[in-house]
């Protein structure tokens, strides 16, 4: 077996049994990667090609989907600033001391190494938070939304660390990269006039490698990070979540071979990995410190600790600040520290889970809860008013069933959404949305419908309905919940969890198409010429 196809197999083993023991698959690559350098196995040059493209892809995606404006916000900026000196100093600190006791590298190392190290450390991953993000469903969430400008800022702190330091800093030819202001007009021209088939996909990673990557690598830049920006210059437009759905597959294919590509880097001597495991060790106040940071900027708890957590990593632009740095600024074998440490950063990251309250209920006493009031605007806890349906989730089959209850049952409907640019938008067009993430456990508490006779659940992750959905049984809503599932295993999960009547979307589809076809053709369906029949009563509200 040649090492192309082991490094296949393995990754597709690790992945497997990750999911078969509930773990997020990247921690089966990133095992299986070590496990694979163990038994011999070379990395191939298309590993690491692949890896590279796989995160330029991942970032362009995240660029289509960030608002500029976060990053002007306070809970962003003052965080990342604030935190990226802090742990800088934190960092250098604990290596000094651990150099005081004559332990190899740290021992050897003056100051200007070991705050390198610090600054290195100071950095969290944003392949890691991304991925992170997207399997809870919270990437344009108010938390995510704040961690991945915390990213951002992060990543131009590094670029203008390497500019001063006199590191691989960008040229005077930089400054030309103004031009893509007004040249994303022609690349949005381009998005808008290209059809829905594989050109799309192509165009987006095009787009991603060429103006982005290679244009931002050619002056000096990080290219990942021109991928982000050529993201951003295109997230206004109408068809960029489109573009960024069509990566969806490709790019988590190939962050595969990024997670593969970590662990058949090597293994450090026991001095290097005693270090590294003591930087690891420092992971669980690195979240702490950045969840006291997100609360002091006036968000809830919950909110401030699970970003902390997400946070909690260390980032593989460390290594490029290391390899970066001026010659004879650190010894040989920080780097193989610091990639160990990026390494059992991302394991230990992965501990958590999917929904780790456990972590918010164990700092209450360290981050009291805020009294309403003194809340960011965008994390208060849910109010619905007088309404008597509510929908959570208002993306396509969540907005259709709020126009339907609201304009052919007459209902008095609110809706319930984690993206603040999607709510936006339905509340310009009439809609009554608020702003929220329905899987915030806390968001139950005081029991905000407990008046309301009916809920949909249409978000898009099945795991986020169910959780809801029991989370609402055991707060004792006796109304009743309709869930829409993709797969009739999901529906039929959905129902034994309490969903009084569940919605198969692709049989709902069809009976929908038919109907239409009917009714075109003029049959005597009972249907009005909208396509719907008479409403029934409407539900008294208890």
């Amino acid at each position: 077996m040649d090492d192309a196809t082991a490094i296949l197999l393995g990754a597709l083993i690790g992945g497997l049994v990750a999911g078969a023991v509930r773990l997020p698959p990247l921690l089966g690559f990133l095992v299986a990667g070590f496990a694979l350098h163990l038994l011999g196995v070379e990395p191939v040059p298309a590993l690491d090609t692949a890896a590279d493209l796989g995160v330029t892809v991942l970032l362009f995606g995240v660029g289509l989907k960030l608002d500029v404006r976060t990053l002007l916000q306070r809970e962003v900026w003052a965080t990342a600033t604030i935190h990226l000196g802090a742990w800088s100093l934190v960092t250098a600190a604990v290596l000094g001391l651990v150099g005081l006791v004559g332990a190899g590298l740290a021992a050897e190392a003056d100051l200007r190494a070991l705050l390198l190290v610090g600054l290195a450390m100071s950095f969290s991953s944003t392949v890691f938070v991304v991925k992170v993000l997207e399997e809870r469903s919270a990437t344009r969430a108010l938390g995510g939304r704040t961690a991945i400008g915390v990213l951002v800022v992060q990543d131009l702190a590094a670029v203008v660390f390497l500019a001063v330091s006199g590191g691989s800093g960008p040229s005077w030819w930089a400054l030309l990269l103004v031009l893509l202001l007004p040249g994303a007009w022609v690349l949005r021209r381009v998005l808008g006039a290209v059809g829905h088939d594989e050109l799309l996909p192509l165009l987006g990673v095009v787009l991603a490698l060429v103006p982005g990557y290679a244009l931002f690598d050619a002056v000096g830049l990080k290219g990942d990070l021109g991928a982000l920006v050529l993201g951003m210059l295109l997230s206004g437009h109408r068809r960029a979540p489109e573009l960024s759905k069509s990566l969806f597959t490709l790019k988590d294919l190939l962050l595969v071979a990024f997670f593969v590509s970590i662990g058949l880097g090597g293994l450090p001597t026991p001095g290097e990995l005693a270090l590294a495991l003591m930087l690891v060790a420092l992971l669980p106040l690195k979240a702490l410190a950045f969840a006291g940071l997100l609360w002091l900027a006036r968000l809830r708890r919950r909110t401030s600790v699970l970003t902390g957590v997400t946070l909690a990593n260390y980032s593989e632009f460390g290594l490029i600040v290391v390899v970066g740095a001026p010659a004879g600024w650190l010894g040989e074998g920080w780097l193989t520290v610091v990639a160990t440490a990026v390494a059992a950063g991302f394991v230990v990251g992965s501990l958590p889970g999917r929904h780790p309250e456990y972590l918010v209920r164990a700092v209450r006493r360290v981050l009291p809860e805020r009294q309403r009031s003194d809340l960011h605007p965008e994390d208060r806890p849910l109010d619905v008013g007088d309404a008597q349906a509510v929908i959570l989730g208002m993306g396509r089959v969540g907005s259709a069933a709020y126009l339907r209850m609201r304009d052919e049952y007459g209902l008095r409907v609110v809706g319930l959404e984690t993206s603040r640019e999607r709510c936006e938008r339905l509340r310009a067009a009439g809609l009554d949305v608020v702003e929220g993430d329905a899987t915030d456990p806390e968001l139950w508490q005081d029991r905000p419908l407990c008046h309301v006779p009916i809920v949909l659940l249409a978000m898009p992750f099945h795991g986020n309905n169910v959780d809801t959905l029991r989370q609402l049984r055991a707060g004792g809503f006796s109304g009743t919940v309709a869930v829409v599932a993709q797969y009739d295993e999901d529906l039929r999960q959905a129902e034994r969890a309490g969903a009084a009547v569940g919605f198969q979307l692709y049989d709902g589809a069809g009976a929908e198409l038919a109907d239409r076809a009917a009714l075109a053709a003029g049959l005597d369906t009972g249907l009005d010429r909208s396509g719907h029949g008479s409403p029934p009563a409407r539900p008294s509200t208890p």
